[in-house]
């Protein structure tokens, strides 16, 4: 279900990536690559968003503090430190399910 969304806002499946820049996120703070922290296009910064790894199962909790991802079929990116949690990190990519806590 790449991409689908369900009718609640904030819940989606689809592809998620993971990043570590060092400069500043479209909040204003700067990027921690090991914070939990994500990149969602349209959900308040600030949000908090329960990410679980389809191929693994491993779920954790992020916080909006950017906006992205801007590859299509992606519904978020993760900083690094989510994505070591997740289990994808050599993989660069993986499929998810979230929703909006």
């Amino acid at each position: 279900m790449l991409g689908a969304v369900s009718a609640h806002a904030g819940s989606a499946c689809g592809g998620a990536s993971w990043y570590a820049l060092r400069s500043k996120t479209a909040s204003g703070e700067r990027m921690n690559p090991s914070d939990l922290t994500a990149a969602h296009r349209t959900l308040p910064f600030g949000s908090k968003v329960k990410v679980t790894n389809q191929r693994n199962g491993r779920s954790i909790v992020v916080r909006i503090n950017d906006r992205g991802p801007f590859i299509k079929g992606r519904v978020i990116d993760l900083s690094k430190g989510a994505a070591n949690q997740l289990g994808f990190v050599g993989q660069g990519h993986t499929n998810i399910c979230m929703a909006r806590l």
